[in-house]
């Protein structure tokens, strides 16, 4: 047995009728501002994947390195979003600032994520293509920046590209992983992807969040005041992400492939997640249970009912309700 498996616990519970149908094990943290664990459930030191979760620490990167954005592109730059017409016009839009065009573009051809949408652009007699990936918004950043530091366009993908140096070197800094312990692989978009802990990730996201505050003209500001500015761009209509960052001033939320997720609040805050099974399923209310646990919904300007609402998955039967998912820890059940 892997490790990530011997030590998860139950993240949620799928109810039907009056039984428990299925079970979600997982790893959840959420941190307190001076990043000391507040609840923790299985493992906080798993090693994982964060998958798009990462997206908002390649931007700041990329800022580093000369990118410069509005925050409206700024936030399609941290996005896995769903290629509704204007995430395409924004990714056509920073690749037109740096004087190129989507055939510039490396990351794996796909169709949008978004059901209208995808219908939308099938269509137009279209088919998969780099624009209407959720992450070329992303990857024209990534070429942005190539363009303004001097960089070949080209190999931006390959790990030893100084962009993905740079990235690499930036995600140690801001979760605070050991470098002896960094795994590498590809993303599905064809990026290099880096591991961080569990912890870590829930770390880096309450620096980014916290960073208005405690460094506003930082890199990390600028992408977390994008993100919380311009929720849309992150994700879309429909997109828990989006609708967590509408509800509660400041927060930075975003989603990752295969049950990921990494949430900041403004006082410095955070958690991260991973659904052990990679199911969505559960993820709207173990996101909404951790930020509960978090007193998020307690934050100046937060609309818990709109919270509430995102954390509701209904069980059907028949086309009607019959039970719910669930949350299976809560503040006081930490493991």
């Amino acid at each position: 047995m892997t490790p990530v498996l011997r030590s998860a616990a139950p993240l949620a519970e799928v109810v039907r009728g009056d039984l428990v149908e299925s079970v979600h094990l997982g790893h959840l943290v959420t941190l307190d501002a001076s990043g000391g664990v507040d609840l923790a459930v299985g493992d906080p030191s798993t090693v994982i994947w964060p998958r798009s979760s990462v997206k908002p620490f390649q931007a700041v990167a990329m800022l580093r390195h000369g990118l410069s954005l509005p925050p409206r592109l700024l936030a399609l730059a941290a996005a896995s979003h769903n290629a509704e017409d204007f995430h395409l016009a924004g990714a056509r839009e920073i690749l037109a600032g740096a004087g190129l065009d989507e055939s510039a573009l490396r990351n794996t051809p796909d169709m949008p994520v978004y059901p209208p949408a995808a219908f939308a652009w099938q269509e137009q007699g279209n088919g998969p293509a780099s624009i209407t990936q959720n992450c070329s918004g992303k990857h024209a950043a990534m070429l942005a920046t190539c363009v303004a530091a001097g960089w070949d366009i080209e190999t931006y993908l390959d790990p030893a590209h100084p962009l993905q140096v740079a990235i690499r070197e930036t995600l140690l800094e801001l979760t605070g992983d050991d470098a002896s312990g960094l795994h590498v692989t590809v993303d599905g978009c064809g990026a290099p992807l880096f591991s961080t802990t569990l912890q870590g990730m829930a770390r880096a996201f309450g620096r980014l969040a916290g960073a208005p505050v405690a460094d506003p003209a930082s890199p990390e500001a600028l992408v977390a005041r994008a993100m919380s500015a311009f929720p849309e761009m992150v994700g879309g209509t429909g997109r828990d992400a989006t609708d967590v960052m509408r509800a509660v001033p400041g927060l930075v939320a975003k989603d990752g492939a295969d049950g990921v997720y990494g949430v900041g609040l403004p006082d410095g805050r955070a958690l991260a997640f991973k659904v052990l099974d990679g199911s969505p399923r559960p993820r709207p209310a173990v996101l909404v249970a951790a930020l509960a646990a978090l007193g998020a919904g307690d934050l100046p300007g937060a609309d818990a009912a709109a919270l509430d609402r995102v954390g509701r998955t209904p069980v059907l039967g028949g086309g009607a309700p019959v039970g719910e998912v669930r949350a299976a820890f809560s503040a006081g059940r930490a493991s």
